[in-house]
């Protein structure tokens, strides 16, 4: 198929108008219209109905809308790839890592990201499925584990750890709570320990649950466990890396903890020399080191 007709044919589809396609490319409708005519007659079917108010694909027209649509999208990325060799940052990095990092740590400090690479676009996949990286389902990730994939740059970021925490609100109304035998006294919000998280959060929750609590909450992500506790609903279990964005959270049973867990940064090894990913990579660091820092001189207070 000719390369030239099939870009005529996605600026019409797009448009869906000869005229507003015309003014895109910069040709008269009627170069436009020959190019789409010789196009049907190149596959021997029509791909527009033509009606007063304008184009409508056919059911072949929009197959072949679909596969333009792919490659021009594979299009656009190859030559943001080939741009990265430049000293600019910019274009799309697809980034994925799980709910609770994605919603509760990461987000919020993006805005430091684009005052530095205000052409950068970000496309936060926040799942806890583990996307393959080496076939492109994403640039670049933050997992609770070191990645298993081959063909992979890892970079150990720094360790959490998973602790109770509850509400001032909730403590003055319910009673503190000085010793795990009292948890049985409390309402515990939670993941179940039948959905997807770090095994070190299920480990503590079924501990836990050997005390014999009868209420439970539970919730599919931390970010629903924080709501839960900001609510004064009860007692939860959350990452660590919370307590700088919310001071407001009181820790309960200081000598409770969970096992460590690994945050790592991976990026496919064809993307190393890519300078979005380095500029992700060196700001994700650095909000790591600063919050380290600010963790290490809050405990110290």
């Amino acid at each position: 198929m000719d390369w030239d007709k099939l870009r005529i044919f996605h600026a019409v589809a797009d448009a869906g108008s000869l005229t507003h396609a015309g003014d895109t490319l910069h040709l008269s409708q009627s170069a436009v219209s020959r190019q789409v005519r010789a196009l049907e007659e190149s596959l021997n079917t029509t791909l527009f109905h033509r009606h007063a108010r304008g184009l409508i694909l056919t059911e072949q027209g929009e197959l072949l809308f679909d596969a333009t649509k792919s490659m021009n999208k594979r299009l656009e990325a190859a030559s943001a790839r080939i741009r990265d060799s430049e000293e600019e940052v910019f274009g799309e990095l697809r980034v994925t890592t799980t709910t609770g990092f994605g919603t509760l740590w990461l987000a919020p400090r993006l805005p430091k990201l684009y005052e530095q690479y205000p052409d950068l676009k970000i496309d936060l996949m926040l799942e806890e499925r583990v996307l393959d990286l080496p076939m492109r389902e994403a640039d670049v990730a933050i997992r609770m584990k070191e990645p298993s994939q081959a063909d992979l740059i890892r970079k150990r970021l720094m360790s959490v750890r998973m602790r109770l925490y509850a509400s001032q609100e909730y403590l003055q109304k319910n009673g503190q709570i000085n010793d795990i035998e009292e948890i049985s006294n409390h309402r515990l919000i939670c993941q179940s320990v039948n959905s997807i998280q770090v095994s070190a959060g299920s480990t503590l929750v079924q501990h836990l649950l050997t005390y014999d609590i009868p209420n439970l909450f539970t919730v599919n992500n931390y970010f629903g466990v924080l709501q839960g506790i900001l609510s004064h609903i009860g007692v939860g279990v959350l990452p660590d890396y919370l307590t700088e964005d919310f001071p407001d959270l009181v820790r309960i049973l200081p000598d409770l903890e969970s096992g460590e867990v690994p945050v790592f940064l991976a990026y496919p090894e064809e993307l190393r020399q890519s300078k979005r990913i380095s500029a992700f990579r060196d700001f994700v660091q650095d909000e790591i080191f600063t919050h380290r820092k600010k963790i290490r001189l809050g405990e110290a207070d």
